[in-house]
């Protein structure tokens, strides 16, 4: 059962942790940020707001107070993963 719990902890951080560095470089770095929206064709404002959802997100994940907020953080970033590829599919751009 700790095997469970480690392996379960270990790919969770590693999960949030992806997401969180997401998120930092879209602060961080919006001038880059900016230019792949842009030619993916999404407009500027979404960028924060991509970048706040990922925060609130991975503290709820990580917090563990409510499992329906924890399966909608998930679901989101299912689909912040899902679209992102669709996104680099559709402008071709082999990312």
């Amino acid at each position: 059962m700790k095997l469970y719990k480690t392996i379960y902890w270990v790919s969770t951080v590693v999960f949030c942790d992806i997401f969180l560095s997401s998120a930092t470089l879209h602060f961080t770095k919006f001038e880059i940020v900016k230019e792949f929206f842009q030619s993916l064709g999404y407009p500027i404002y979404l960028i924060y707001l991509i970048a706040i959802a990922k925060v609130l997100g991975v503290i709820v994940i990580l917090s563990k107070r409510s499992k329906l907020l924890s399966e909608w953080a998930y679901a989101g970033f299912f689909f912040d993963v899902v679209l992102a590829a669709a996104a680099h599919f559709h402008a071709n751009d082999g990312g």
